[in-house]
């Protein structure tokens, strides 16, 4: 009886710490979900409902040109950037994790611009890749690669737009994956590295044949993580570009915002919302189904 008391004390007291959770998490996660869908399903403006019209809204984003657009500027963004960051997290982890005096120096510097504003990255950005008085433009002319009185209008062409909001996005944000290869390298026995030497393995085979594929659950955790935080990328276009030149890099969340607020159509934002959700969740299980592939082939 004692023992059933017990329990039944410890479920109790579980919940009490779980409660307060759940109805702040219901209020504003699962409450908005809902509504989100139920607006979907509605012509409604910035002043309310208008009128049900079913699943047109789903419906609509098929033959519109600029949303098909913005996802592909979207999926360019993904692809020019995820693999560069995570080549780059992998270095700057390699790095960080060498013996030395300064090493915690590294890592710190490393992780610094982490911890920015999505403005202040952005305003950065723009400083650095400004003509004429920007930093690489300067660089660039010191190298004699630009000839005198010519400039690199980083942000007035898509193509080279991309290269910039790419390097300030990897620079801003490698820092995080930085830290979770750090912490999956600190996690890999010394007595691995140790066999590997007596075996005659060169650093370059150690890292080609047991550091990168003991760090691949890492790699799929981080290529994950990458995927959907670009899918998401909002701030640093909005700031940098306005999603020009034209429509050039207009993401698929800027794209939403100002169908929302600048068109004054919440009904059709909410669907298009409901789509990326969708894209994203069917990315992540193709990756996770890649990811047992690769597990078991291992």
């Amino acid at each position: 009886m004692g023992s059933k008391s017990g329990k039944i004390r410890t479920a109790l007291a579980a919940a009490g710490y779980i409660l307060p959770f759940l109805v702040f998490y219901t209020i504003f996660t699962i409450w908005p979900m809902i509504q989100g869908v139920y607006v979907s399903l509605h012509k409604w403006g910035l002043m309310g409902k208008i009128k049900f019209v079913g699943l047109s809204n789903y419906s609509k984003f098929i033959q519109d040109k600029y949303f098909w657009g913005a996802l592909r500027n979207t999926a360019v963004f993904t692809v020019i950037t995820v693999p560069a960051l995570m080549i780059c997290a992998i270095a700057l982890a390699l790095l960080a994790n060498r013996a030395g005096k300064l090493r915690k120096l590294f890592r710190t510097c490393y992780y610094l611009p982490n911890v920015l504003s999505v403005s202040v990255a952005s305003f950065t950005a723009i400083y650095m890749f400004a003509p004429y008085r920007g930093f690489i433009n300067n660089f660039l002319h010191s190298l004699g690669i630009l000839a005198p009185g010519s400039e690199i209008q980083w942000l007035q062409d898509s193509r080279l737009a991309w290269i910039t909001i790419s390097s300030m996005t990897i620079w801003w944000t490698v820092g995080f994956s930085m830290m979770i290869y750090l912490s999956a390298l600190q996690d890999i026995p010394e007595q691995i590295y140790e066999a590997a030497d007596i075996d005659g393995a060169s650093k370059r085979v150690q890292l080609f044949r047991i550091v990168l594929p003991l760090l691949k659950p890492t790699s799929y955790l981080i290529l994950l993580l990458q995927v959907i935080a670009c899918f998401k990328v909002f701030g640093q276009i909005y700031m940098i570009t306005g999603g020009g030149p034209g429509t050039g890099t207009r993401p698929i969340i800027q794209y939403i915002y100002q169908t929302a607020f600048e068109k004054n159509d919440m009904g059709y934002s909410s669907a298009i919302s409901y789509v990326l959700f969708l894209i994203l969740v069917i990315l992540s299980l193709i990756q996770l189904k890649v990811q047992g592939k690769g597990a078991k082939h291992d």
